[in-house]
């Protein structure tokens, strides 16, 4: 058998997969212990509250509660592939009192099945994923069988394995043969329970229907509040740069066409000169026209797409800016008007924050999404709770569902990654 073979390849891939499934399921087995610990301490303290202890021990219990099964899920997409979101309710508003955190969580039905989730796993689940660990440890007593038959260790092995009673020589060598057929067995089936049990911990630990739509609902109402807000402020910054701006100009314009006609007879050259003043002022009213315009939409924008216009943004920026956008069409102008102006508010704060000399933006639709990813070489350390710009983009993308990712150590670089649900319009 050569090591090309397929029958190798099958070989390396049982050990490799079997093995590494193995592993995990064994840590998992470690978790359900843990698991049954939390449940009784989770227990006691609900049994607590009606001694008033209960308020301030169940709130950090169901948090820990929380904690392990949210492990489980982070494990179960990453190990099985089966993603189960955090089904929890979002935290009440306003103040939180001991008694308003412990009505909130006894309240949420996700806090409830997680305590079943421990129940169920520190049963089942433990079966599920210790059961080829089991399955190697009992092929290892039957392959020792042999050595220690007659001997005073093998009053441990015991007289019977698996169905065999073990009493001389020739069945201590068929138990070792039976042994060594539970090695395939165990690597085998590793990886198919370790996928059973994800699809366990998705039947209790996914969120219901329920949850479901009353995440949807709150989270319609906050992107509800951030668009109405957004908007109020941008109807006022419009309106304080038409007062400030085009306006005064205007204004400036008028008196001074006023005061030339009054001396037109009798200076005419004063009168020209004045003339030249206005049309000065028509000529900076005209252009803090254009600007206003620009910032509410930009024409690069309409005309030729977001792509084109992410190409603009990337050549007017100091940096130097590499683009790869690969877009067979243009999502709708809601969407790009908000990538626009994301895209335009993170390279401003690479300029401003980051003291970077190059970049990279990446565009493509993938998934039903716009993905643009945004990358500088700089000194990192960019995040949300640093500086409104950042936020600002949560609040733009929000009332469309998308959502900003920013990755950001200290040191650099940085990453930013914008998605955006949507289709393409060929």
């Amino acid at each position: 058998m050569t090591s090309g073979s397929p029958v190798a390849a099958m070989t390396r891939s049982l050990l490799r997969d079997g093995g590494l499934a193995t592993v995990r399921g064994g840590a998992l087995a470690v978790v359900a212990v843990t698991e049954l610990v939390m449940f009784v301490v989770v227990v006691t303290a609900g049994s607590l509250l009606g001694v008033g202890i209960g308020l301030f021990v169940l709130p950090p219990a169901v948090l820990l509660m929380r904690h392990l099964t949210n492990g489980v899920r982070v494990s179960a997409a990453a190990w099985s592939g089966v993603r189960i979101p955090p089904p929890y309710l979002p935290e009440p508003a306003g103040g939180s009192s001991p008694l308003r955190r412990c009505h909130h969580l006894l309240g949420d039905r996700a806090n409830w099945r997680d305590v079943l989730w421990l129940l169920v796993d520190s049963s089942l689940g433990i079966l599920l994923t210790l059961t080829p660990l089991l399955l190697i440890l009992h092929g290892l007593r039957g392959l020792a069988m042999p050595f220690l038959i007659g001997s005073d260790a093998a009053d441990w092995l015991g007289s019977w394995y698996v169905v065999i009673p073990v009493d001389d020589q020739p069945t201590a060598w068929f138990a070792a043969i039976l042994g060594l057929a539970h090695f395939p067995l165990a690597l085998w089936s590793a990886p198919h329970l370790l996928r059973l049990h994800a699809r366990l911990a998705a039947t209790l630990l996914s969120p219901t229907e329920v949850t479901r739509l009353t995440n949807r609902v709150q989270h319609l109402s906050e992107s509800r509040d951030d668009a109405v807000g957004s908007q109020a402020t941008e109807l006022r910054r419009i309106e304080r740069d038409l007062h400030d701006g085009a306006q005064t100009h205007l204004v400036a314009m008028g008196m001074t066409l006023d005061a030339a006609m009054r001396v037109l007879d009798s200076h005419p050259e004063a009168a020209r000169s004045l003339m030249d003043e206005a049309k000065n002022s028509s000529a900076k009213a005209l252009q803090q026209l254009r600007d206003l315009v620009r910032g509410i939409q930009p024409p690069v924008l309409v005309d030729r797409g977001i792509a084109d216009a992410i190409r603009t943004l990337a050549l007017e920026n100091p940096l130097q800016i590499a683009t790869t956008i690969d877009l067979p069409g243009r999502p709708s102008l809601a969407v790009e008007t908000a990538a626009y102006f994301s895209v335009s508010e993170v390279l401003n704060n690479a300029v401003k924050h980051s003291g970077a000399q190059t970049g990279e933006i990446h565009v493509h639709h993938e998934f039903g999404r716009l993905v643009i990813n945004i990358s500088d070489t700089g000194c990192g350390g960019a995040n949300t709770e640093n500086g409104t710009g950042l936020r600002g983009i949560e609040k733009r993308l929000a009332p469309l569902d998308g959502f900003v990712t920013i990755l950001s150590p200290l040191g650099g670089p940085t990453m930013v990654t914008i998605e955006i649900p949507c289709a393409l319009e060929r």
